[in-house]
């Protein structure tokens, strides 16, 4: 199906975005690419719908997230938690991190995405 003018300018945009990886999401994205078994294969920078995301799984239905400090802002939080809704209507959990945390303590962080990616394989495999 061939995109309008608009949706291609959108995409060109958030093509454009996913260029600028930050050296905290290369830094992350090498512990997450070391995540070992069935089901945990990830991608970077992944458009799903009107969103970018940061990595995705999405055989688990799993979305990772390193946020900055405008995040914390009033009007970005409440885009974010609009398109958490979203992305959690279309089957996906969304996990955010912030750059500090990544940056201090990327070994706890990667803790607990291989503790949702157990869970989340768990899910997938009692089906």
């Amino acid at each position: 199906m061939a995109m309008t003018r608009l949706e291609a300018k959108a995409h060109r945009a958030r093509r454009a975005i996913a260029a600028q990886t930050t050296a905290l999401e290369e830094h992350l994205w090498r512990g997450i690419r070391a995540i070992p078994g069935e089901g945990g294969h990830f991608h970077r920078q992944v458009v799903i719908g009107p969103y970018l995301a940061d990595f995705v799984c999405h055989r688990l239905r799993l979305i990772i997230e390193v946020d900055g400090a405008q995040h914390g802002m009033a009007e970005r939080s409440a885009k974010d938690r609009k398109r958490d809704a979203w992305l959690g209507s279309q089957g996906y959990r969304v996990l955010r991190f912030w750059n500090d945390e990544v940056r201090r303590e990327r070994d706890a962080v990667l803790d607990t995405i291989f503790a949702v990616v157990e869970e989340r394989r768990q899910m997938r495999d009692d089906r």
